[in-house]
């Protein structure tokens, strides 16, 4: 897959480099503000409870 996404983008090394890095930063982005804050209330790390 990483090699198909290498081959799709255009220009030459430095180009790619920065658009590569450009995508990274847009995932990691999409995903610490959208995809995380809707999945958090259904992960049960909050419900600590210790029982006897």
């Amino acid at each position: 897959m990483y090699g198909w996404l290498w081959r799709l983008l255009p220009g030459p090394l430095a180009v790619r480099i920065t658009l590569a890095a450009v995508l990274l930063l847009g995932v990691v982005a999409l995903l610490m503000f959208v995809v995380f804050p809707w999945l958090e209330p259904m992960l049960p790390f909050n419900d600590v409870s210790v029982e006897d």
